[in-house]
This record gives structure tokens, sequence and C-alpha cells, in this order.
């Protein structure tokens, strides 16, 4: 007999980088769960304005995700005006392209420091209440390029992998200690927000609405999935490449034209976002304006 759904009405949610994109459509499925929402995000002014349209009781936090002291009161604001968190989405994320020869050192830091550290930091916090109660979903934001590495994105990629094996770590760890908390990572291909802009396609592949990561993101919540494609065909091309040999592997993802969705991004069209990138951690000084990657010849 087939399991039955988990119900998500009535439980709390907190989710970073609420404020518009995948966070923000994410929080408007929780809603139509039933679910109290809090959104966090370092743009307050935009969350706010997210939580009022979306209704239903959101709230707006402000919260630096690197920043442990920003986190946690953040997890605290949501508890005391929501209730115990349930479930908490480390959505927050930035990503800037280029050649990775000709990336500086902050564009790298700040990667690390929101993609990597700041998923590091709210696990470890949720963890501090959920495991007192033995209950609780936490849900990290990868990428697909945090399976298979995309040029273009090197950085970026590096702080994908490291969110899958971070998450596949922690569960294993829970596990050993019969803790009854799910932990899970989400890899969407590009997505049309504004961190998604500009970039190249896949032949295949259609740009995702950020609706469909987040009616996956449900999906993963009620049915308990751990490593969660969006859209589901993506796993069976990434087990067929596993499957191949490198260089059969590396030819399909050439006339997929799969190496160039990063490589191949409008610099014009991503640099509104680009900038808003740098800036969005306020501890670090915005780095420089990445070159164009030259396009060679195609495959």
């Amino acid at each position: 007999m087939a399991k039955q759904p988990r119900i998500l009405a009535g439980q709390t949610a907190a989710i970073t980088g609420a404020a518009r994109g995948i966070g923000r459509a994410t929080a408007q499925a929780f809603i139509r769960q039933g679910m109290r929402v809090a959104i966090g995000d370092v743009d307050l002014a935009t969350a706010q304005a997210t939580a009022a349209e979306l209704g239903a009781g959101t709230v707006a936090l402000p919260v630096d995700v690197t920043e442990r002291e920003s986190f946690a009161k953040f997890l605290d604001d949501a508890e005391a005006q929501l209730g115990p968190i349930d479930v908490l989405v480390n959505n927050a994320g930035i990503m800037q392209v280029g050649r990775f020869i000709d990336e500086d050192d902050l564009t790298a830091r700040r990667m690390v420091d929101i993609n990597i550290h700041g998923v590091i930091l709210g696990t470890k916090l949720a963890l501090e209440r959920m495991i007192p109660r033995n209950r609780g979903h936490i849900v990290n934001i990868s990428s697909q390029a945090g399976k298979f590495g995309a040029p273009g994105g090197a950085t970026y990629s590096a702080t994908k992998h490291a969110v899958v094996g971070l998450t596949e770590a922690v569960r294993g760890e829970l596990r050993l200690m019969d803790a009854q908390i799910d932990v899970c990572y989400v890899m969407p291909f590009v997505v049309n927000t504004e961190l998604g802009s500009g970039l190249g396609e896949a032949r295949g592949l259609s740009t995702l609405q950020p609706s469909d990561v987040a009616d996956a993101i449900v999906d993963a919540l009620q049915n308990g999935i751990v490593d969660v494609w969006v859209p589901k065909s993506a796993k069976r091309t990434s087990t067929l490449g596993q499957l191949l040999p490198r260089r059969l592997s590396e030819g399909m993802a050439r006339a997929m034209k799969a190496d160039r969705v990063l490589a191949g991004a409008n610099n014009d069209v991503r640099k509104d976002y680009e900038l808003r990138a740098a800036r969005s951690e306020p501890g670090l000084e915005a780095g420089s304006e990445q070159p164009r990657i030259e396009q060679g010849t195609e495959s």
C-alpha cells in the first residue's frame, strides 16, 4: 500500500532569500498547503512587500545568512510570531558567472559565504531547535551545477556541490542518532528568476518557473524525497551520464550545449542582477564586474 503524503497544514516554515524568486514562490506554495510562513531576506523592504502581497499572516524578517546572530534572531523571531519551526528552507544564494581565471577573490568569498556558510549555519541553528523536538525538515537549495559542474560558474558549482555533500552527510549523522528529522536538497535547472537571467539554453531542457521548484519542494516535504531533481527527467540524464565513459558523457553534454548554459551568459542582460549580488552581503565590499567569456566555435 502506497504511503500517504504527509499533511503540511498547520506547520510553520522559515525561508531565507524569500523576498523574490524561488523563495517567494515556495512561500506561496506553502501558504496554499495551509502552512504559516516567515520569509527572511537581507532586503527587508522587498520582503515586507512580498509578505503583504502573500497575506495569510506571512511575516517578513531581516536575515543575513552569513552572520550567526542575525540568522538565530530570524529563527527566534519567526518562532515567537508563528510557533516552533517545522521546516527551514535554506534558499538564500547568489550566482556570479564568468571565467574562473578572471574571478576576483571577493566574488569567490561572497559566494562561499552565502551559498555554503549560510546553509551550514542555517542547518546547525535549525537542528538546535528540531533535535530536542525530534521532528522537522530542512530543505537545502542546490543546483544541477552541484552535480555536473558548469563551465563559466566554477565557484558557484563548487558551492552547490558542497550543499549536496553537506546534506548527505548530515542526513547520515541524523540517521545514526535515530533522529526523526528529514534533510533534502533541491537541484533545479535554470529558473526564470533574476539569478537565472541571461543564461544560455541546453537542448531538451526548458527554463523552469519558480513555481515548478516550489511544487517540487512541497512534493519532497509530503513524500520524504531526499534528492529533488527539477525537472524529474534530469535525474535520468544524470544516471545515464554516470554510466557512460567520460568521453561519451562529455560529448553528450556538448551536444546538448549543457556546457554553454553559464559560459554563454549574456552579461548585458545579467548586469543588474550581478550588481545586486555583489552588494548582497553587507560585510563585504563589491567585487569587480566579471569579464565576458569569449565564445569559441560551437560543437
